[in-house]
């Protein structure tokens, strides 16, 4: 049962720029890079744009905030477009998720940045943008499809394990979505995203310690 309490919605009103800012960047971020690799899909599109309400999928957006986990619409892509097809795979999968693990280093820096302040609703927000955007990125990557890490996947796959993939492909939501129900996602991604927020803090706490002390 969901505890529609006070505490509920205000975590969850500070949780928005989080989430709106980690889905916007990842998609927008899709979009150049296969319009800089030669495909205009994503500009024709529209989706050259860190307007969320161009990437957001209703669905998966409530679902996310209902359960902290959904997803966004996807970036249309035609890779016969691109220069070079397997950069331009490359390019774009690995976009959305270094534009994330940016966007939270810098978060991480900005919540440093104001913990003098002693500004809780700050403080808050800032946490809640740097961790959801290395969710973001440690999710993306992936290689269930349609994951991220799925179109890299299938770049260096040998032929017959290729045909298994494209065999098999159809059932990758199905796949997420049972790791998600029984817990087994957060046990598989946990650890990165622990480890990526210890190495962001390595970097980051030394530099801010000269200016505290």
């Amino acid at each position: 049962m969901f505890n529609f309490s006070a505490d509920y919605f205000y975590s969850l009103l500070l949780s928005l720029p989080g989430i709106l800012i980690a889905i916007s960047f990842h998609e927008m971020a899709h979009a150049y890079a296969a319009d800089a690799m030669g495909d205009p899909t994503p500009k024709n599109a529209g989706r050259l744009t860190i307007n969320p309400l161009k990437h957001i999928d209703p669905l998966g957006f409530i679902s996310m905030l209902l359960f902290r986990f959904g997803w966004a619409k996807a970036v249309p892509v035609n890779p016969n477009n691109f220069k070079d097809r397997k950069k331009g795979m490359i390019a774009v999968a690995l976009s959305g998720v270094l534009t994330n693990l940016l966007l939270a280093f810098l978060g991480m820096a900005a919540y440093l940045a104001v913990i003098p302040l002693n500004n809780e609703i700050l403080m808050t927000i800032l946490q809640y943008i740097y961790i959801y955007n290395i969710v973001f990125a440690v999710f993306n990557i992936i290689p269930i499809p349609p994951l991220d890490g799925s179109q890299i996947l299938v770049l260096f796959l040998p032929p017959k394990a290729l045909m298994t993939y494209y065999k098999y492909q159809r059932y990758g939501m199905i796949v997420i979505f049972a790791l998600a129900i029984t817990g087994l996602l957060g046990i598989i991604i946990n650890p990165a995203i622990n480890g990526i927020v210890s190495l962001f803090s390595a970097i980051l706490l030394p530099i801010f310690n000269l200016f505290w002390s």
